[in-house]
Parts: structure tokens; sequence; C-alpha cells
């Protein structure tokens, strides 16, 4: 069963009503993504990891499907976790976790996306002006 261990964000954000703008992985494993922030066009919430090893975005709803689907501290309405004990790190190679096992399990849940992420960084939010 998946324990959500909220994170604060420097915004308010329903994540019900947000999604996920744009998102990059670059050669060195970097990620940056974009949330939309209901009602302030001119600004998004920027995730960033130095490096991710595992990472899986797909749409909202399969996460409720998913066989741990009993849930210990998820928020209505928040968008960013730690989370421990999923199915998703379930599934990953015995050989990535010993490997790597400080590695945490980063879950981000929009109303549309959900964005998996194991790494050893800890995850930034900034605030910053949209594109466009």
């Amino acid at each position: 069963m998946p324990n959500y261990i909220p994170m604060e964000i420097p915004a308010l954000i329903h994540s019900s009503q947000s999604d996920v703008l744009s998102f990059h992985w670059d050669k060195s494993r970097r990620i940056t993504a974009d949330f939309l922030i209901p009602d302030n066009d001119g600004h998004v919430l920027r995730l960033s990891f130095d490096r991710a090893e595992v990472v899986r975005l797909l749409d909202e709803m399969p996460i409720s499907t998913e066989a741990d689907t009993r849930n210990v501290g998820l928020v209505p309405d928040h968008l960013a976790y730690e989370v421990t004990g999923s199915a998703f790190w379930a599934q990953q190679s015995e050989a990535l976790k010993l490997s790597l096992p400080a590695m945490k399990h980063y879950r981000f849940i929009t109303g549309w996306t959900c964005i998996d992420v194991l790494s050893l960084a800890k995850p930034t939010f900034t605030v910053t002006k949209a594109a466009g």
C-alpha cells in the first residue's frame, strides 16, 4: 500500500485543475517539467531534478486502477508527493534498488497527467514566467 508524503511547493495549485504543460529529459538525465498554475496565465510551476533514473508519464486515470489503490496520506488537490510502498516502486528491478539504495520515489499528480520519478536527487520547484 502506498504512503504519500505531501511536499511543499511555492504556489497555490489545485492539482485537479492543473496539467503538465511541458516535459524535458536531457542527455545528462536532468528533468524539467512545467505545470499549469490555474488562474495564473503568466506563470508556471517548474519542477526540476538534477538527475532521474526512472520516469513514467501517464494519464492520471491508470493510477487509480493499480493494485495498490488504498492510499495513505493522499491529500485532495495536492500536486507533489514523496511516495513509499507503491506498485511502481515494487515493479523496479532488484539490481536497480540494490545499486541505488538511497533512491526515492516522487509522484506529481494533476487532473490529467501523473509523473513518477525515481531519483537520488530531491526535486526543486520554482515559479517562473510562462513561455509564449
